[in-house]
């Protein structure tokens, strides 16, 4: 199978406007590329390891279609003849598909790319899309599912062995605890330094039976490590749901009961009714985001936390390191220890 690219080079205040009149002739799931910053919501919902790196705005965008080539050279595309004709004319020249009751366009290549430079210049005609241009390449089909497991092979920290399900436990490390973790559409699976530095901080301090909340879950590698290492129960917070899948998997792939850990879809920041569901008394927090992040959740995380409980902070760029240090010392934490990794830090306090 192959897939042909049209690649729209456009303004970022063209965008929607595009978008929504491609999909009229049957183009759908576009892909944006701009240098738009993050909003501050958006900072604050992105519960990650790396925030993403981005150039100064400079007004462009390109978006990109992919329309699935049959062997015969012909692409299909959604019917949506009435808006097509609507917006670019009666002169165009389509034939109609039936698949199951659902009517399709099955289109020419150059006739497809007439109809996208005609809807553009449709859209020219009434406001500034920039330059307005098109081009097109063609992508073979890759098997997605399965290419990136040429790229993740098992590694260890420490005592620990982060294996994929696809390779077995070698016998040199039959004595190492084992996560089972496949990496896939959520969030993590240890490679990165944040998460290295926290299981690190982790094994310093954890204690069996401890209670855990992972602030910014995830897959739930940081919370389901510290189940390996002794821990009674964890608790985990995340805003997005696709966190409760992943958890389940997780927990499931490494043989521990789902009750054992308890997932809140929430911001523990700013929400109430999280804080009240996530409780109190926790003998350990982690929070593996960003500074940005760590910041304004410093007090909710101090009230989470038991007396003599540990705060654990990683996603810190090192330049960034004292200023979460100082929000933990504003939210009446102690610092105890900041540990870095490469380019990043891991800041560690204690109620």
């Amino acid at each position: 199978m192959k897939w042909i690219k049209y690649r729209v080079k456009t303004t970022t205040e063209a965008e929607d406007i595009i978008i929504s009149s491609l999909y009229d002739i049957g183009l759908e799931g576009a892909q944006i590329e701009d240098k738009i910053p993050l909003t501050t919501m958006e900072k604050e919902q992105m519960f990650v390891d790396i925030l993403p790196q981005t150039e100064e705005d400079d007004g462009v965008a390109y978006l990109n279609f992919f329309v699935e080539e049959g062997d015969d050279g012909k692409l299909l595309l959604d019917d949506r003849s009435e808006t097509a004709k609507a917006n670019i004319g009666e002169d165009l020249s389509y034939s109609l598909y039936t698949d199951d009751g659902t009517k399709k366009i099955i289109w020419d290549k150059n006739e497809l790319l007439k109809a996208i430079k005609d809807t553009l210049d449709e859209v020219k005609s009434w406001m500034d899309i920039g330059e307005g241009t098109v081009e097109i390449d063609k992508t073979e089909d890759i098997d997605w599912i399965n290419n990136w497991k040429n790229y993740f092979h098992q590694f260890t920290i420490e005592d620990l062995l982060i294996t994929p399900s696809w390779e077995a436990v070698q016998d040199k490390d039959k004595d190492k605890k084992v996560l089972h973790i496949d990496p896939g559409t959520a969030f993590g699976t240890g490679m990165h330094e944040t998460t290295r530095l926290c299981i690190k901080q982790l094994k310093k301090f954890i204690k069996d039976g401890d209670s855990i909340l992972d602030v910014g879950t995830g897959s739930g590698i940081l919370g389901i490590v510290a189940l390996l290492y002794g821990a009674g129960h964890v608790v985990g917070t995340d805003l997005d749901p696709c966190a409760e899948p992943a958890v389940a998997e997780n927990l499931e792939m490494n043989g521990l009961r789902a009750d054992s850990f308890d997932l809140i879809l929430g911001n523990i920041i700013t929400d109430q009714a999280v804080q009240k569901q996530v409780g109190t008394g926790y003998d350990i927090v982690f929070a593996n985001i960003l500074a940005e992040v760590l910041v304004p959740l410093m007090p909710a995380a101090a009230a989470a936390a038991k007396d003599g409980g540990i705060i654990i902070t990683s996603g810190i760029l090192k330049e960034k390191s004292s200023m979460v240090a100082k929000a933990m010392e504003d939210a009446g934490l102690t610092v105890v220890e900041i540990t870095e990794d490469g380019e990043w830090a891991s800041v560690t306090g204690r109620k």
